[in-house]
């Protein structure tokens, strides 16, 4: 289960996982990402706000996850982790090697930071 908003203002793309993800999940925020992509080029910014990463529901929310990276990741100018967690404060490192966007990790109490790195 995920939560998200879509920053029009800004471009920014904020997601909120409350627990496993599904492939649900998914095509939603793909169909509000797709929308401003196709009226505005590329995303400025995808933000993920998480305590810790929930894992997904399935093998098929795990393929969504990934077909979702792929689909998008050259669309998106910047990521941004906002989390305490040791293990999310690690995935810039990972995820520079699979995505073109700048990726950088946040503490939890800094999304307004995030979103004006992306702003900026």
């Amino acid at each position: 289960m995920m939560d998200h908003e879509m920053l029009s203002d800004t471009g920014i793309l904020i997601v909120r996982p409350k627990g496993p993800l599904s492939t649900d999940d998914f095509n939603v925020i793909a169909q509000d990402a797709d929308a401003y992509i196709e009226a505005h080029g590329h995303l400025n910014g995808l933000i993920i706000c998480a305590e810790a990463f929930p894992g997904w529901d399935s093998i098929d929310s795990f393929v969504s996850h990934f077909r979702f990276v792929r689909d998008h990741h050259s669309k998106i100018s910047k990521v941004g982790f906002v989390s305490d967690s040791d293990v999310l404060a690690l995935l810039p490192r990972l995820a520079s090697h699979f995505v073109s966007a700048e990726v950088k990790h946040f503490k939890a109490a800094a999304l307004e930071e995030a979103i004006a790195w992306m702003r900026g």
